[in-house]
């Protein structure tokens, strides 16, 4: 009897601990969510390190449009998003510039896998990217900073597109604090409000 009641006492003490275990590592989780404003994507896990809000700096070089479609202080809608709580957003346009907006793949400095299609790069973030748009299938290093291990990270260019991308802030549709000056979004990703 004794030796029954210690081994229950046992087994609820190891349920406790692994509850609590269970409970940090979703409030550790949950504050470093909230410290880096991450989501995941919709479709898979690999942007869960993704930095959604930004100074708003940009590289010195990277031209504003003249005529973008939104202009900066425009509201709109997400209509396609990197992550999840992006789309059906409502946003307003922080600043627009004319670029070109790459699609890469590359194996995070931190380790981990391989982040397959990540949308967007632009021409300015690429080490010696030189003038020219680089054609799908070079092989380039990274200075963006938008995901953790991105930085410095080689990369290969999937597609490439000459646009106009957008900088926008954003509440998330799934709750969660503002996210500001999120980098990069294009045209054909938002509509009018």
């Amino acid at each position: 009897m004794k030796s029954r009641k210690i081994m229950v006492a046992i087994t609820l003490l190891i349920s406790a601990f692994l509850l609590a275990a269970c409970a940090g590592n979703n409030e550790e989780k949950r504050s470093e969510e909230n410290e880096e404003n991450t989501n995941t994507e919709s479709s898979s896990d690999e942007h869960s390190g993704m930095n959604h809000s930004s100074s708003g700096e940009v590289p010195e070089d990277l031209a504003a449009a003249e005529n973008p479609t939104y202009e900066v202080g425009s509201q709109v809608i997400i209509e396609e998003g990197h992550m999840k709580g992006m789309e059906g957003a409502e946003a307003t346009i922080t600043g627009a510039y004319t670029t070109t907006a790459y699609v890469v793949s590359y194996t995070p400095t931190t380790g981990g896998e391989r982040v397959e299609d990540h949308k967007w790069v632009i021409h300015e973030e690429i080490k010696n990217a030189g003038e020219e748009p680089l054609e799908p299938g070079t092989e380039v290093t990274l200075n963006a900073s938008h995901m953790k291990g991105m930085e410095g990270a080689t990369a290969e260019i999937e597609s490439a597109k000459q646009t106009t991308v957008y900088m926008i802030t954003y509440t998330p549709t799934t709750g969660g604090e503002k996210v500001t000056n999120h980098k990069w979004v294009t045209r054909s990703e938002l509509s009018t409000k």
